[in-house]
């Protein structure tokens, strides 16, 4: 049997897979702290149940990845500090992040996301990290799809210029 048969488990990581599960724990921290800022200036209640959703799954998902880096004793990435909560009234309308841009920066959070993980599902030789990106590009995926209803529900979706006259030519 060679190195890359039997229990996946007990295979070593490559390099690659090293730096991208640690890339993705350092990323999934970052996330939990600026969706926590999100949280704070959105005034939504639909967006901010979504934003809590979110939380809830990249703390599952940096549980997942950190877990994996403690069994092949690799040193965790540092978290940035838990964001205290605010009302938005306290923030300053000026200051303030206004649903729509929270909306849109979530949302392409979520597609350079789905990015990352496809890429890193490519580079991986184990079968059981490959398959653990799959299920986090079917979660933000869903994610992705949520917010493209929250979006077009809310009117804050600006579609790009549509070809409108090609289509009657065509008629």
């Amino acid at each position: 049997m060679g190195i890359l048969s039997g229990n996946q488990q007990n295979e070593p990581m490559h390099y690659g897979e090293v730096f991208s599960i640690w890339t993705y724990s350092s990323t999934m921290k970052s996330s939990i702290a600026m969706f926590q800022v999100y949280e704070n200036h959105c005034g939504d209640d639909d967006l901010k149940k979504q934003i809590n959703n979110l939380i809830d799954q990249a703390r599952q998902e940096e549980q997942q990845v950190d877990t994996m880096l403690k069994e092949n004793g690799i040193q965790l990435p540092p978290s940035p500090p838990e964001r205290a909560k605010a009302s938005i009234e306290e923030i300053p309308p000026g200051a303030r992040i206004n649903d729509p841009e929270i909306s849109m920066a979530i949302s392409a959070d979520l597609a350079a996301g789905m990015i990352g993980c496809s890429t890193a599902m490519s580079q991986s030789t184990r079968e059981d990290i490959a398959m653990m990106y799959g299920q986090f590009h079917q979660s933000k995926a869903q994610n992705a799809l949520k917010m493209l209803r929250l979006n077009k529900e809310k009117g804050w979706l600006v579609p790009p210029p549509l070809e409108v006259e090609k289509q009657m030519q065509h008629s």
